[in-house]
């Protein structure tokens, strides 16, 4: 007899929307969100639809569901890091400044053969998805969102490393003119993360698009970003120019601003305080909760295995 493990997010089917429900009341509120979206989003999705047709709202992957209600719109679209654009949460107005059509990708480094695509072409040669994430800031508050995107693995097949790349470098636009942040000489741009290539190969690491079965909104990201939902926040690079396979492990942009707090694996752990605050606990965002943080986001059952033998490494900072 064959026992099949029940992962962490999967729940009865006896408990999901059926689908003609869920995509006629989508239908309704996509066509009643529209009146309001553009003042809290920004015109970014109203451009990139244009150049993506029919691709959002993305079929629902089951597999990724959440133990608690997904962020409200309108509480994660207005309370943002992108330093990029300012210190502040509201960045949103200084972000629609960013022009995210024409964008391209380069994908270089230790690959077979080193291209760059349009992320419209990228979006229609991987297909789309949408999932249930967490996402847990390093700053510890969190939301649970609906990422639209693809499985980051998904790239790293068409990417076709050599048998030298260990790591995955992530870095994001660089733009002075449009970007104020950019202006700080005390930061040290553009913004850089990494992943090992095992990280970058789990189920779970993806490449977000869309938010809210919408493209992302600027502030959110956009047009591309990342999305590990067991490390915090800031792991998950935004607006994404370059993707390269590199054998030495990539200095990422908080690791080089200030390594005593911000490593390279940022793993999610409430037993491991931030030099300044206790990690223990999370404000979720558009409410009044504050819950108990979860070792790896929760995610631990499908990510834990990564870190095997790394023990003396600084696996949760």
């Amino acid at each position: 007899m064959l026992i099949k493990p029940r992962r962490a997010w999967d729940m009865p089917e006896r408990l999901a929307t059926p689908e003609d429900v869920f995509l006629y009341r989508r239908a309704l509120l996509g066509a009643a969100g529209g009146l309001i979206a553009g003042s809290l989003l920004g015109r970014g999705p109203a451009l990139a639809a244009a150049e993506t047709g029919s691709a959002y709202p993305a079929p629902r992957n089951g597999a990724y569901t959440l133990d608690r209600p997904v962020t409200p719109e309108a509480s994660s679209g207005a309370y943002n890091n992108f330093y990029e654009f300012g210190t502040s949460k509201t960045v949103l107005p200084a972000a629609d400044a960013l022009k995210t059509r024409p964008w391209t990708v380069r994908i270089d480094g230790l690959v077979e053969k080193p291209f760059e695509i349009g992320v419209d072409d990228l979006v229609r040669k991987m297909g789309l998805e949408e999932r249930l994430y967490r996402h847990r800031c390093v700053e510890a508050w969190s939301m649970a969102v609906p990422w639209t995107g693809f499985p980051l693995a998904k790239l790293v097949a068409l990417a076709n490393p050599a048998s030298g790349a260990r790591y995955i470098r992530f870095e994001t636009f660089l733009d002075k003119a449009v970007a104020p942040g950019q202006r700080q000489f005390f930061y040290p741009w553009p913004y850089v993360e990494g992943l090992t290539l095992e990280e970058a190969g789990n189920d779970l690491a993806f490449m977000v698009t869309g938010v809210y079965g919408k493209p992302l909104p600027n502030q959110f990201g956009a047009p591309i970003r990342l999305a590990v939902p067991w490390k915090y926040g800031f792991k998950s690079a935004k607006s994404l120019t370059r993707i390269s396979f590199v054998a030495e492990r990539p200095k990422t942009f908080w690791e080089g601003l200030q390594a005593s707090e911000y490593g390279f694996w940022a793993n999610v752990n409430p037993a491991v305080p931030h030099p300044r605050w206790s990690q223990a606990s999370e404000r979720v965002l558009g409410t009044d909760n504050r819950v108990p943080t979860l070792i790896y986001n929760g995610y631990g059952e499908q990510v834990a295995g990564l870190y095997k033998g790394l023990e003396k490494e600084r696996l949760f900072v």
